[in-house]
């Protein structure tokens, strides 16, 4: 079976003497691991283009057994210009791309999920100033993405108004009213208190893609509220946190 998609490669990796292997988010398939046969030497089919974070064409074809995908061909569509000269952006993007991949994409979510990775890498490539909170951000509206959105609207128990702020109960993925937080007993160990501001910019990066969250640095109490609370929600619902250079499970 021979199928053709848009695809970014999040990953790439060498076996054999010019082969390679692709981690490869493609826009109607889903995340998806490739080979690519003489790819570190074939530049008629894939013209030097399977560098990461590009955008491809690709063409690909199915084994006969179904047990791998082999990429036939492939055309830059778009990529990076400046991004890979500056290290500390390439950091945040690894450090990004590897999320998605610990988490994973299929079929359904992959059209969101394609345009949001392709946003991120055009705002590293391109924005002046970013979020400093940008890799925790994109942890949160990936996660939103996938179906894994806490809600931050109001109250998760009585659909209150939140006021100036509430207790981000992360256990049970909502924000928490000052009446509901007093009736709950325990708080300590699974909840975080984020002020209104934070509620606010969290909502906000729930709903936009990186090139629109806001790069002004937030006062330090809603900056550690807001980096707890993700932290936190990420590592209790979806498993992961972030240690050395890759995301194990926890």
């Amino acid at each position: 079976m021979e199928w053709t998609d848009q695809a970014l490669v999040l990953r790439m990796g060498a076996f054999r003497e010019s082969d390679l292997w692709l981690k490869l988010l493609c826009r109607e398939h889903g995340l998806l691991t490739l080979f690519a046969f003489g790819g570190s030497r074939s530049r008629r089919r894939f013209c030097g283009c399977l560098d990461v974070l590009n955008t491809l064409q690709c063409r690909v074809r199915s084994s006969k057994d179904g047990r791998f995908l082999t990429l036939e061909e492939a055309a830059l569509l778009q990529g990076p210009r400046l991004l890979r000269r500056h290290w500390q952006r390439m950091g945040l993007a690894a450090n990004c791309l590897r999320f998605a991949e610990a988490l994973g994409t299929g079929e359904e979510t992959a059209p969101e999920v394609f345009a949001l990775l392709e946003d991120l890498r055009d705002t590293l490539d391109e924005a002046e100033a970013l979020p400093s909170l940008l890799p925790l951000f994109f942890r949160l509206r990936l996660a939103g993405a996938l179906g894994f959105a806490p809600s931050l609207e109001a109250c998760g128990r009585c659909g209150g108004a939140l006021g100036e702020g509430g207790l981000f109960a992360l256990d049970e993925g909502m924000v928490l009213c000052a009446q509901c937080r007093a009736a709950r007993q325990e708080i300590g160990r699974y909840g975080v208190v984020v002020p209104r501001g934070g509620l606010d910019l969290l909502r906000f990066v729930q709903q936009e893609f990186p090139s629109r969250w806001p790069v002004a640095e937030p006062p330090a109490e809603v900056r550690r509220a807001c980096a707890r609370a993700i932290d936190g929600f990420v590592q209790y619902h979806l498993g992961l946190a972030w240690e050395g250079n890759h995301f194990r499970r926890v």
